[in-house]
C-alpha cells in the first residue's frame, strides 16, 4: 500500500453533496499533498474550506481537456518523490471522471498508486433502488444521439444484471421514453437525483411511470438504476439435445437432466419426461 504522505499518486473520493461524508484520510491528504490535481480547482478549494482544511500544496487543474497535457508534469512530480492527490468534483475519480489515464501512466512507469475510498453515486443509487442488484454493470453516460442511445438500450434487452448509469437532466425524459419502447413499459427502474444533497429524491417504478414523471423535467445530478431482464422461459423440449450430449459421454440420464435443468432453471422432472418422450418418437 502507498503511504499517501510519502510520494505517489493518490486517488481520493470526495463528497457528492454532504461534506460530512468526507473521510479523515481525505482531510489529511488535502492538507499534506505536495500537489492537488483537481477537476475544478474552485470547487476543491471550497470543499477544503468547508472541511476546515488548509491546502498546503500546489493546486493544478485536471479536467478532461487538459488531462493529457498535465500527465507528464504530474508523473515527474511523483518520480521525484512527491505526493499528487487527484480529486474530481464529486465521487470517485476514473468513474466517468478524469483519472484512469493518469493511473495507467503511473502503472506504465512503475510509480506507486493508491486510493482513498469513499462516496460513489453508483453504489449509493444501487443501494437505494430497491431492486435486485447482487450483480450489476455500470455504463457511464448513455449516447447523446437518439439512434445510438436506442442501439445501446437494445444491448440491455436480455441483460440479466442490473444496469446503473448517469444521465443529464435535460436528456432524461428522452432516454426513458426510448427505454419504454425498447425494453418494455413494465421493466422496473429507479431514478436517483441529487444524492446526499438537500433535495435528494428517489423515484421508483416501471419505466412507463418514470418516463411519465420525467416529462415534467428533472434537475440536478441524475443516476438511473435499471432492473435486470427476467430470464426467458425455457421449454424443456428445447434442452433435450443438451441432455443427450451429456448422456453420450457416459453420464447417467438422471444426472444429465439434473445438470441441464439447474443451468437453465427448469424442472428436472419435466426435462426428464421431455427426454423420454423424444426418445419414444425418435
Amino acid at each position: 500500500m502507498v503511504n499517501e504522505t510519502a510520494g505517489g499518486l493518490v486517488l481520493a473520493a470526495t463528497p457528492m453533496g454532504d461534506v460530512g461524508d468526507a473521510s479523515q484520510r481525505l482531510r489529511d491528504a488535502l492538507s499534506t499533498a505536495d500537489v492537488v490535481a483537481a477537476e475544478d480547482t474552485r470547487r476543491t478549494r471550497s470543499l477544503a474550506k468547508a472541511l476546515g482544511v488548509e491546502i498546503s500544496g500546489r493546486v493544478v487543474s485536471f479536467y478532461d481537456h487538459v488531462e493529457t497535457a498535465r500527465i507528464p508534469m504530474l508523473l515527474d512530480e511523483i518520480a521525484d518523490g512527491r505526493t499528487v492527490l487527484l480529486v474530481t468534483d464529486a465521487g470517485m475519480p476514473s468513474v466517468s471522471d478524469p483519472g484512469y489515464r493518469m493511473v495507467a501512466a503511473c502503472v506504465e512507469r512503475d510509480l506507486p498508486v493508491t486510493c482513498l475510498p469513499g462516496p460513489s453515486a453508483v453504489t449509493t443509487a444501487l443501494a437505494l433502488s430497491a431492486l435486485p442488484v447482487e450483480r450489476f454493470c455500470f455504463d457511464g453516460f448513455p449516447p447523446r444521439k437518439s439512434g445510438q442511445r436506442r442501439e445501446w438500450l437494445r444491448s440491455l434487452v436480455a441483460e440479466p444484471r442490473a444496469c446503473v448509469f448517469f444521465e443529464a437532466p435535460h436528456r432524461l425524459a428522452d432516454c426513458l421514453a426510448d427505454a419504454v419502447e425498447i425494453l418494455g413499459a413494465d421493466r422496473r427502474a429507479a431514478v436517483c437525483r441529487e444524492l446526499t444533497k438537500t433535495y435528494e429524491e428517489v423515484i421508483r417504478g416501471t419505466l412507463a411511470e418514470l418516463a411519465e414523471w420525467a416529462v415534467e423535467g428533472a434537475r440536478g445530478e441524475i443516476t438511473v438504476v435499471l432492473a435486470g431482464a427476467k430470464p426467458a422461459a425455457v421449454d424443456p423440449a428445447d434442452l433435450v439435445d443438451a441432455v443427450e450430449s451429456r448422456a453420450a459421454t457416459g453420464l447417467r440420464l438422471k444426472d444429465a437432466c439434473a445438470e441441464v435443468a439447474a443451468a437453465h432453471a427448469v424442472s428436472r422432472r419435466e426435462l426428464y419426461d421431455a427426454v423420454l418422450a423424444a426418445r419414444r418418437t425418435s
